[in-house]
């Protein structure tokens, strides 16, 4: 396949700052979402996580059986990993007693065994591979356990360290730049950037939304979790609609599989 076929047929965007943006904002919007139903509506991370993992499952059906990338199905599915990555990993954490090093450890092990299968099965994980149902469904595997182990290592960070909700973002932002430097100035692999950059997004705004959301005692700023949900919302329909959202290269191409 050409590179302009495998552009139209990709079904996921190409990687600018624009998407680096609206994955941020989905990621903070995963946070207050998932605390909005799980604490505020007093559901429970059990039922809370079943909710979220079944919305997650109409969003990528719906998303495999388009022949063609569509920015609002793709960033409704990403909301729908971060929102169930949430409640999923406060359910491992707290409510099973894994704890956070037990939570992040185990599904830092699931991401891994994901990329292995589908780079045994593919040759590559590189998301410029994704022009097919059976690799998308390995994509959003790894998205759905990365954005999990996001959480858990921003829950982590902030609650064991002493950092607290700012303390940890900035060290998850400070890894994003060191990632972000390694683009601009080396020659690392770009699959391996990306995926890096795609985890360290999780946690910075799993922190960022305790920030906002959690009750100034524990260090935040006990804004209405409803509230902040629809700002951010409300910020990536608008981002969506105003910046550049396309289907097109992605970091890989060219690349030697890895």
């Amino acid at each position: 396949m050409d590179a302009s076929a495998k552009a139209a047929a990709s079904k996921v965007p190409e990687v600018t700052l624009a998407f680096w943006v609206i994955k941020i904002a989905a990621t903070t919007l995963g946070e207050t979402g998932g605390d909005a139903v799980s604490m505020s509506m007093n559901l429970g991370y059990a039922v809370s996580s079943i909710i979220f993992i079944g919305i997650f499952v109409l969003a990528i059906t719906a998303q495999i059986a388009v022949k063609a990338f569509h920015p609002f199905l793709y960033w409704a599915v990403i909301v729908a990993t971060t929102t169930a990555g949430t409640t999923m990993a406060d359910f491992a954490d707290r409510s099973l007693g894994i704890g956070y090093a037990g939570g992040a450890s185990i599904l830092f092990v699931l991401l891994m065994a994901t990329l292995g299968v589908w780079y045994r099965r593919a040759g590559s994980v590189s998301i410029d591979t994704v022009t097919s149902p059976r690799v998308e469904m390995f994509y959003w595997a790894a998205i759905l356990f990365s954005q999990t182990l996001g959480t858990a290592l921003g829950d982590w960070m902030a609650d064991t360290t002493g950092l607290g909700y700012e303390g940890g973002a900035l060290v998850f932002a400070a890894g994003l730049a060191v990632v972000a430097a390694a683009y601009f100035f080396t020659n690392v692999s770009r699959t391996l950037l990306f995926w890096s950059a795609f985890i360290l997004t999780r946690p910075l705004g799993a922190t960022v939304g305790d920030l906002l959301d959690k009750p100034v005692a524990d260090g935040g700023l006990a804004m209405s979790r409803f509230y902040a949900s629809a700002i951010l919302a409300a910020f990536m329909i608008a981002c969506i609609l105003i910046l550049p959202q396309r289907a097109g290269s992605h970091p890989g191409r060219g690349e030697t599989p890895s």
